[in-house]
């Protein structure tokens, strides 16, 4: 009997300790412990499986966080550069939303202390870039399902954005995507070529630009300059094919 009352009162200090962590994190208390528990669940470690043969990992969760983190990222910079044209604002969204970044987010907000995943995972160097930073997402995920759009749009906003983020010095970074997209393809010994189409029926000229990765088309960007088009459509590629 002793033994089971011990075990009960460390499980409720376990959740009691989780909660006040999240709490820490997101600035509220949280209400649904196992959407954030299952947020940061790496699948190296779940060993639970559904019926339809998927683990309960964090990958539903990330999912539907990334939807969310590019929503209001867009509508962040959207408002905070009225005069700034799409391509800008895709470019710079793109880098907030890196999984570079993403992980360097979850690192400085602690969150990173809190995912549980197989060491060994962290061996395979894609998985190292972005274990955390997918985590985050789901975790931004967690957050919706727990108390909806609104909270979880001032936990990206003023938690991430606002405190550890300088998005006006992270614009002046330059980008080019075109340039890693083709180093890429030759460390991978891959044939590479951006197929353009012109279209001049329009009054502005307007350039079509598709990603052919081993003759395989990836990437496809439009846009009037054809140098921007290549590097949305190589940035899209990147993004399809999880590269840093």
């Amino acid at each position: 009997m002793k033994r089971i009352t011990s075990f009960v009162k460390l499980h409720i200090s376990s959740s009691r300790n989780f909660r006040k962590k999240i709490k820490h994190i997101t600035r509220f208390a949280p209400n649904k412990i196992a959407s954030y528990k299952q947020a940061l669940r790496h699948h190296s470690i779940s060993s639970k499986i559904h019926e339809n043969g998927t683990k309960d990992s964090n990958e539903r969760l990330e999912y539907l966080g990334d939807a969310i983190i590019n929503s209001v990222v867009a509508e962040y910079l959207f408002k905070k550069y009225p005069f700034e044209n799409e391509g800008f604002l895709t470019e710079l969204r793109s880098k907030i939303v890196s999984r570079s970044s993403l992980n360097d987010l979850a690192l400085k907000i602690g969150l990173s202390k809190l995912v549980e995943y197989d060491r060994k995972a962290l061996q395979n160097i894609n998985l190292r870039n972005s274990i955390f930073g997918n985590a985050l997402e789901a975790f931004v995920g967690a957050i919706f399902l727990d108390a909806g759009y609104k909270k979880a749009k001032y936990f990206i906003v003023e938690n991430l954005l606002q405190i550890h983020l300088d998005v006006d010095k992270l614009k002046e970074t330059e980008t080019n995507f075109k340039g890693r997209l083709i180093e890429y393809s030759q460390k991978d010994g891959a044939s590479l070529e951006f197929e353009v189409i012109e279209d001049s029926s329009n009054k502005i000229k307007q350039y079509k630009v598709t990603v052919l990765l081993n003759k395989e088309p990836k990437g496809q960007a439009e846009h009037a300059s054809k140098k921007l088009a290549e590097q949305m459509a190589s940035q899209k590629t990147m993004a399809m094919l999880n590269i840093e």
